[in-house]
């Protein structure tokens, strides 16, 4: 596994690559972030924020999405993945948010993870954009980065890749780290078409010189 200096090294490769890197899901609050990030489960960024253009100007509040029926709100996210799900676990949110916060999102992340359709990933999203906490959500692209790389290991669970970054990543750099993997992974180490001949961490990556190997 890569050291804390490797793993710095490939951080400022990917800082020079992705200067802008940066939360791509479009809000204006924290509330719309938390709707956004639930949306984007198992979906890309680019369809959720075209479905929020449009959501987020008919529903400003917590009550708004509980002021129609369910239906009528299944059918504002119907294009993306597991609407009638998400749909569910909006309405539930919106009235926890309403009965225990004060119609306001909480800002730590044990009360996030409270919320309906609130995971770690997505309370560690929330906390780190919205309220400027130090963290790092480990979502398919952090993933995929992290065991490429050897940051972790293959084997380790999306809580051991969390726990293995930040221990080798100093907490001041947690939510860069989030945004630069992810930019990383989304644009460069994609999970079917790795860039692995372009790429300016070959010479450290192990599963991108087992990939070089079989081309030849």
């Amino acid at each position: 596994m890569l050291t804390k200096k490797q793993v710095q090294h490939c951080l400022d490769v990917m800082r020079a690559m992705f200067p802008e890197a940066k939360c791509e899901l479009n809000h204006a609050n924290p509330f719309e972030l938390v709707i956004a990030v639930l949306l984007s489960a198992q979906c890309t960024d680019v369809l959720v924020n075209k479905v929020t253009e449009d959501l987020f100007k008919k529903y400003k509040t917590p009550e708004d999405y509980l002021a129609v029926s369910l239906e009528e709100l299944q059918q504002d996210i119907r294009s993306i993945g597991l609407y009638r799900n998400k749909a569910k676990n909006i309405r539930k949110l919106c009235q926890m948010l309403i009965d225990d916060y004060g119609g306001e999102v909480p800002k730590s992340k044990e009360e996030l993870m409270k919320l309906a359709g609130v995971g770690r990933k997505t309370a560690n999203v929330v906390a780190s954009v919205a309220f400027h906490e130090p963290a790092i959500a480990v979502d398919t692209h952090v993933e995929r980065v992290s065991k490429r790389l050897a940051i972790c290991r293959w084997k380790d669970s999306v809580l051991e890749v969390e726990e293995t970054l930040m221990k080798k990543v100093p907490k001041e750099e947690w939510s860069e780290t989030h945004h630069l993997l992810i930019f990383f992974g989304r644009y460069h180490c994609k999970a079917k078409n790795p860039n692995c001949p372009e790429c300016p961490l070959l010479n450290i990556c192990r599963e991108g010189q087992k990939r070089m190997r079989k081309r030849l």
